[in-house]
């Protein structure tokens, strides 16, 4: 697992490459994945979002560590890891607001999931009605 990490990272030692990208960078990650399901919008945008982001974890990674600025895999091993943890806060998140403000449609499923509530609808279908009619005539 050590050997891997180094031929992703380099020189950087492993201590800095979690708090960078998994501690600093999950939290903002994190962050903003709830900020985007808050505001309702599509989960395709937390991926662009974190674009951004893991750009500026390379650009730390290099001022503070003296890590590659422009190494590609390492670039793209702190783009999954915080797509994942932003997706995982959309997700979260979206069950959170869906199950509180719709509480009489939705219940929860799980930490990330949400199921309808089965409601009993006290009213025919038209279909049914309209079978019932003809049966009748």
């Amino acid at each position: 697992m050590i050997a891997f990490l180094s031929d992703i990272y380099g020189n950087e030692p492993l201590r800095d490459v979690l708090l960078m990208t998994v501690i600093i960078g999950g939290l903002c990650a994190w962050l903003t994945g709830r900020a985007i399901a808050r505001t309702w919008r599509s989960v395709w945008q937390v991926p662009l979002a974190m674009l951004l982001l893991a750009c500026a974890l390379r650009f730390i990674h290099f001022a503070l560590f003296g890590g590659a600025l422009l190494a590609w895999p390492a670039y793209l091993a702190d783009l999954i890891v915080i797509i994942v943890i932003a997706l995982i806060a959309w997700q979260r998140t979206r069950m959170l607001q869906m199950t509180r403000q719709y509480y009489w449609l939705y219940a929860p499923l799980g930490p990330l999931a949400w199921r309808r509530i089965a409601t009993v609808d006290a009213t025919p279908a038209p279909l049914a009605d309209a079978e019932a009619r003809q049966d009748g005539a």
